[in-house]
């Protein structure tokens, strides 16, 4: 009897499939079948893997501020409270920079973490030298300021909360309701022209989302989220991103217009993106959950890609080219014309910014 071939199983709460090993190692792991999983009259695929717990580090960084210069994003600057992110998304571009710390873009991107607890301090810092001009800082641009451990660590409050002080423009995207929390700052910044908020929202179907996106807080939560965060006069609107074809793309009215619903002032979109090792641990979650529709996503994706599951190229990479991102984009600004999204934007206050006092510790040196 011929074997089955061996296949990866999903974990609950867990998006990703498979560890392998990033592309700076010098050795690379695989997951096989050692034949133990079958025997007897078990079905290996109704058995649960074990549970992967989160393991929570220590970034020892000198520095929190991170600098880009991308002509397609808005923004100069950005802070990144985690490295890691826990609520799973398996598409997530951030994941292969794991790699850069000798580990797996994997499960270990979601499962092994690294907080940055004295961010708040290092930020003061270099809000006080001399030479720092003011310009919006972008929070979750990388791995979401709001994942699960933000509850215990609490380092995006503290962050925001010298943001507050120092009255810093700040704009933040999330999949979580828990900046909810954080409305006692964000409210008073908001009325300075100091805050927006951006809520990334991929699809209206609870059970999608745990595949999409395992330990992130349901779409109907997040869509609350906006609601109560309009009504607290922080800007706040909605990111459909990303476009996964033959996936979510068919969700993109409805997301959008039920955001509008509660106030959304302005919308983005973003077309999935598999740079390095994303696109094997795509490749793998489609096979594990979307068989079926497996080619015909990689089809249109490498139609939006000049042929490529990737393209990298400025100007091209966030929303791709071809027949397919031209449907996708006047998709949405047919969506943004009707819905009167946008608008009414306004670039956020630079003009208040108040550099914190030097530390005075450094004064006993002298």
């Amino acid at each position: 009897m011929v074997d089955a071939p061996f296949r990866q199983r999903a974990r609950k709460g867990r998006g990703s499939l498979s560890n392998a090993s990033g592309r700076f190692e010098p050795t690379t792991r695989e997951a096989a079948d050692d034949g133990w999983e079958n025997r007897g009259q078990s079905n290996a695929d109704d058995e649960a893997l074990p549970v992967l717990r989160t393991f929570v580090g220590i970034d020892k960084a000198r520095q929190v501020i991170t600098r880009n210069d991308s002509p397609d994003l808005n923004f100069d600057r950005s802070i990144n409270p985690y490295r890691g992110c826990e609520h799973g998304c398996v598409y997530c571009f951030a994941r292969p920079s794991h790699a850069y710390l000798g580990l797996s873009p994997g499960l270990d991107f979601e499962s092994r973490l690294f907080a940055k607890p004295d961010a708040d301090q290092l930020l003061s810092a270099e809000l006080a030298k001399p030479g720092y001009k003011v310009a919006t800082l972008a929070l979750g641009t990388n791995t979401d300021p709001y994942q699960p451990v933000e509850r215990r660590h609490e380092i995006t409050r503290k962050i925001l909360a010298v943001l507050a002080e120092t009255k810093h423009p700040v704009s933040i995207v999330t999949k979580s309701d828990l900046v909810l929390r954080d409305l006692d700052i964000l409210a008073p910044m908001a009325k300075q022209g100091l805050a927006t908020v951006m809520l990334s929202v991929t699809t209206l179907d609870g059970k999608l989302a745990r595949i999409m996106e395992p330990r992130a807080t349901a779409p109907a939560k997040r869509l609350a989220a906006i609601a109560q965060l309009n009504a607290a006069g922080v800007p706040a609107g909605v990111l459909f991103a990303p476009v996964i074809p033959a996936i979510n793309d068919h969700e993109m009215e409805k997301v959008v217009e039920a955001a509008a619903a509660r106030g959304a002032t302005r919308a983005g979109w973003v077309l999935l993106r598999l740079p390095l090792e994303i696109k094997q641990l795509f490749e793998e979650w489609l096979e594990a959950h979307f068989p079926d529709r497996k080619r015909k996503v990689l089809d249109l994706i490498r139609q939006a890609r000049g042929g490529r599951l990737y393209d990298s190229r400025f100007g091209t990479r966030q929303t791709g080219e071809g027949v397919y991102a031209q449907m996708i984009q006047t998709r949405f600004r047919a969506l943004e014309r009707r819905l009167r999204l946008g608008h009414d934007y306004r670039a956020l206050e630079t003009r208040h910014f108040t550099p914190p006092p030097p530390d005075v510790r450094q004064m006993r040196l002298f």
